[in-house]
């Protein structure tokens, strides 16, 4: 970049932090802030990494940048979960780059603390420059004959009442069957990358499969023959093909990524890994109660609640046994399965550099052998893997709680 500068001393790293706040506006990219390196490959050794970043550079966030509009209305948008989330419409304003018009108001309790009313002017603010955020009412602005918002009472896209789970700040559509948004987002989320991966489907294509009552839940697209795809708006023999094709290689996902396809609340792909691993297949689970499943790492109260409500509705085990016989793996691999239990409920901490392993391969070696990874250490930790370069306040920590700190050689020979 011909930005950059080289500093002798930080009065001038912050000389060079404070000209660039305003002169940023005129590069043409966007931009939140500033790294700052040591320049010198030796002391970047010396300080080493942490797991997530190095220790010889650090980025300076600029204050986001913030404007003033009017309120114009407020929506409601409805997601996969059944999750009403109210929308801010607002008189489109320019800031950071693009021009705003709708900004997240997250849930009833937000719109409450901020006594929002249609009318009023308020502080919007990019959240990491790109995720535009009401923070603050203008009250001075405030028209007199304004009245408090009434949260809405029936979902927006199907009209049946929501319900709100005590404790809890969302609101949500309870027609998981019917509700439109619903059902194409489960859909979507079936199918996205992280999940199935089915590169040749995409929100367009699942529009058209659902209003031509091709697909109204994942097992459907199991059913989908070449000749319900040509009939599609825009679709050709290679592209009908495309999906086919990438619906069948789909089957070959492993246990834990179709158990995140399904799209349980709150499990998510590091939950679905635990839960696999812990019961090996999904008929296991599917009969787990809820003391079982809070027995798994890191599952609490709320994962376990959400899982045995989602398998206790007919249609969701009605949906698994499509999706079994469609031949989906509902069952750990052999190769997933820890190679012994050798380690089994001890907690690492990994620091350093390696002479033989990465850390990556070193905390896929511990969770081979039944042992679990934390990044910080504390009075819970068993061992502390210490390499070269180990940040030194790692190593006070663990001789203050009493944390064995192992070399590489230890926990090879641990393990053995």
């Amino acid at each position: 970049s011909p930005t950059f500068q080289k500093c002798s001393s930080i009065d001038e790293v912050i000389n060079y932090i404070d000209a660039w706040e305003e002169k940023r506006i005129e590069l043409p990219l966007e931009t939140d802030g500033v790294v700052i390196k040591v320049n010198n490959l030796k002391h970047q050794k010396q300080l080493g990494t942490t797991a997530k970043s190095p220790r010889w550079a650090i980025a300076y966030k600029y204050k986001s940048e913030s404007t003033i509009t009017r309120l114009n209305g407020i929506t409601y948008q409805v997601g996969r979960t059944g999750a009403i989330t109210p929308v801010a419409e607002l008189e489109p304003v320019f800031l950071a780059g693009t021009t705003v018009k709708r900004a997240s108001l997250h849930n009833a309790n937000e719109i409450k603390r901020l006594d929002i009313r249609i009318g009023d002017h308020v502080h919007i603010e990019k959240g990491g420059e790109i995720i535009p955020k009401v923070t603050a009412i203008d009250y001075s602005q405030r028209d007199d004959d304004s009245s408090p918002l009434k949260f809405i009472t029936r979902c927006p896209e199907c009209g049946t009442p929501i319900t709100r789970t005590k404790g809890e700040a969302i609101h949500y559509c309870p027609n998981y069957e019917g509700c439109p948004p619903q059902v194409k987002g489960r859909i979507d989320h079936f199918v996205e990358r992280n999940a199935m991966n089915i590169e040749s489907l995409g929100s367009m294509t699942i529009q058209l499969l659902y209003e031509n009552d091709l697909v109204k839940t994942p097992a459907d697209l199991y059913s989908l023959t070449y000749e319900d795809i040509i009939e599609l708006e825009g679709f050709k023999d290679i592209s009908s093909r495309n999906v086919i094709q990438g619906i069948e290689e789909s089957k070959r996902n492993t246990f834990e990524t179709v158990l995140f396809s399904l799209g349980i609340r709150f499990v998510g792909k590091t939950v679905a890994e635990k839960l696999a691993l812990h019961f090996k297949n999904i008929d296991n689970i599917v009969k787990s109660d809820f003391s079982q499943l809070v027995e798994v790492d890191e599952i609490g109260d709320r994962i376990a609640q959400s899982v045995i409500e989602y398998f206790k509705e007919p249609e969701k085990l009605y949906e698994l046994e499509r999706l079994k016989k469609a031949g989906l793996i509902f069952e750990i691999s052999k190769e997933a399965m820890p190679a012994s239990n050798t380690l089994d409920g001890q907690l690492f901490v990994i620091s350093g550099v390696f002479e033989n392993f990465s850390r990556e391969e070193l905390k896929t070696v511990i969770k081979n052998h039944g042992g679990k990874i934390t990044s910080s250490i504390s009075s819970k930790t068993d061992y502390l893997v210490a390499g070269d370069n180990m940040g030194p306040s790692k190593k006070e920590k663990a001789e203050k709680l009493g944390v064995q700190i192992y070399s590489e050689q230890d926990l090879l020979n641990l393990i053995e």
